[in-house]
């Protein structure tokens, strides 16, 4: 007989956990242990790691789930290390051999052809992935057997930097730096450049150490997450407005505060922008401004865009005042 699971009294709790996420969990795996320990209502993630890469992942609790949109966009850096002569049924060291050659290329070769790889290119996604084809993830297909038609698609390879390889003895490999914008696929990229040097290759490690204005050094990992207290763990969480890099801030008095929330407009003489972080007034010296939620500005108009509830702006301005024991 199973031991019965504990019921977890959930509550709201808004904010942004920088995970470090652990082999061998999928993403969605590891962010519902992140919300059973901090009993969170809401959580949703900012774009999946697949469960044999590690690094950082952020996870969005509460209100911080409305601007998760906004981090899919953001370029990631990552570190891989590409096994040469052998490829795989998936690109990575989870899928069966389906190739074997011999390595003959050049330390020179190997520069020429990541030259190759670096700016724009066209890939064309993995059948093991979870881009969806008629309502199904890709995945589904091969896990019948099924190989569907997929189009290739542009991303860009902003650095690709080679920082150790081995192109000899029984394990020959590369060790891979890259910085590349949303979309793209490491595994697909290793699997080209093992191709484009004539012996095949795969993922064998894979670790996303950036994504947008957050590394690896701010993350936190399942266990010490674990070994907390809950106001520790409360303590961990980073304000919404981290989600909201490169917005331009704006500060409502009340008055106005309260009509921008419903969703009226407000004029004022801010210069036209694109991404704005709308915040109301501090209620004291040492208290922290509430936000409301994101706008535009066009020809001094601030017009809302995702907005907070009164209710979630209640509950973090709690969650603010709790003494830090």
């Amino acid at each position: 007989m199973h031991a019965p699971r504990t019921r977890v009294q959930r509550r709201p709790v808004h904010g942004v956990l920088l995970l470090d996420k652990p082999l061998g969990l999928s993403s969605n795996q590891a962010l519902q242990k992140a919300k059973w320990l901090l009993r969170a209502e809401k959580a949703g993630h900012t774009g999946t790691l697949d469960p044999l890469a590690t690094g950082v992942l952020p996870l969005c609790f509460g209100a911080a789930t409305k601007f998760s949109q906004l981090h899919l966009d953001a370029d990631k850096t990552y570190e891989t290390t590409v096994r040469l002569g052998v490829r795989t049924s998936t690109a990575d060291a989870e899928g069966e051999v389906i190739a074997t050659r011999p390595v003959r290329c050049t330390p020179g070769q190997v520069v020429e052809v990541l030259d190759r790889f670096m700016g724009p290119i066209r890939q064309v996604p993995p059948m093991h992935s979870a881009l969806k084809k008629d309502g199904k993830a890709l995945y589904e297909y091969a896990r019948d057997g099924e190989t569907v038609e997929r189009s290739p698609r542009e991303v860009v390879i902003h650095e690709l930097e080679l920082q150790d390889f081995q192109l000899q003895g029984d394990t020959p490999f590369l060790r891979l730096r890259v910085q590349c914008s949303k979309g793209t696929y490491v595994r697909t990229l290793g699997e080209d450049i093992g191709e484009a040097l004539g012996c095949g290759g795969h993922l064998v490690a894979l670790r996303r150490v950036a994504t947008g204005p957050f590394d690896q050094t701010q993350c936190i990992d399942l266990p010490a997450l674990e070994a907390m207290d809950e106001p520790q763990r409360q303590r961990a969480l980073r304000p919404i407005e981290v989600l909201l890099d490169g917005h331009e801030a704006v500060t409502l008095d009340t008055e106005n505060a309260g009509r921008f929330l419903s969703g009226m407009r407000r004029r004022g003489s801010w210069p036209d922008a694109s991404h704005v972080a709308v915040f109301g007034p501090t209620q004291g010296e040492a208290a922290p401004r509430a936000l409301l939620g994101t706008a535009h500005v066009k020809a001094g108009e601030l017009i809302p865009g995702r907005l907070l509830s009164p209710i979630e702006i209640q509950q973090i301005l709690e969650t603010q005042a709790q003494p830090q024991s």
